[in-house]
């Protein structure tokens, strides 16, 4: 290695790092989705902190999220993570309006944690990362990672698990609060452990696919395989039409003879 190639090999390092946050930010939703995540559950917590208005305070998150939504909308961004809180809203809202139990209102989102780390690692173990069906499109591999980059699907194995096991504790935490907290101790914990383990989650996904090679873009051999298809039409054409120019019909060659 010379002195010239090193900054080089440093560079693309560096650059490869800043390709893997962008598409964690993108997945993820960055900082914008971290606040459409906390805002309704915290306006439901603290404005039944406040009154103990469970009419009120279900009113309150749904209708901020969808102000969100609505925000999105006007300044024409993906809404995927805006819809995906509206969602989980209204079925806490829904739920906890019909069982008239405000602490209900976080049951769906718990069930849904409880789920995605039970998903995290068992696709973990049966070789298909959910990590990996997450972020190869965003990373423009698809499923390639599966048989012809193992270096990729180790850390998207990696990460699922971490995924899967920091999602675990926090259900692990989250379910006895259910049972023996009141509502607003529950809230305020539930909200209290909405980022730091997305957060520790994220930097450990993102740790693993650091040190990962390369993803394979699919996209751009897809580019490549057609216009080099494209390339040989175009040859082929060419040469028929030379062909073509250069072939002598054989009424006209008899017709030379005799004249």
């Amino acid at each position: 290695m010379t002195s010239l190639d090193k900054p080089t090999e440093e560079t693309e390092a560096d650059d490869a790092r800043a390709v893997t946050e962008a598409a964690l930010f993108e997945a993820f939703g960055g900082v914008r989705g971290m606040i459409e995540t906390v805002l309704p559950g915290l306006l439901f917590v603290t404005i039944f902190t406040l009154n103990n208005d469970l009419h009120m305070s279900a009113i309150a998150a749904l209708a901020v999220s969808l102000v969100l939504v609505v925000v999105r909308l006007v300044m024409k961004d993906t809404v995927k993570h805006a819809f995906s809180g509206v969602f989980g809203v209204a079925f806490g809202v829904v739920f906890a309006m019909m069982t008239d139990n405000a602490k209900n209102f976080y049951l769906p989102g718990m069930m849904y944690t409880l789920g995605l780390a039970l998903a995290y690692i068992v696709t973990a173990l049966a070789g298909v990362p959910l990590i990996g069906l997450i972020l190869g499109p965003v990373f423009k591999e698809n499923l390639s990672w599966r048989t012809r980059n193992p270096g990729r699907k180790k850390a998207y194995t990696k990460a699922s698990y971490a995924w899967g096991l920091i999602l675990l504790a926090k259900s692990a935490i989250l379910f006895p609060l259910y049972w023996w907290a009141d509502t607003e101790q529950l809230g305020w914990v539930l909200v209290t452990l909405k980022i730091p383990p997305f957060l520790l989650a994220v930097w450990l996904t993102w740790v693993f696919l650091a040190k990962a090679p390369a993803p394979i873009d699919v996209f751009a051999e897809m580019e490549a395989a057609e216009q080099a298809e494209k390339e040989r039409e175009e040859r082929a054409k060419a040469e028929r039409e030379a062909l073509g120019g250069d072939a002598v019909d054989p009424a006209q060659s008899g017709r030379h003879r005799k004249g």
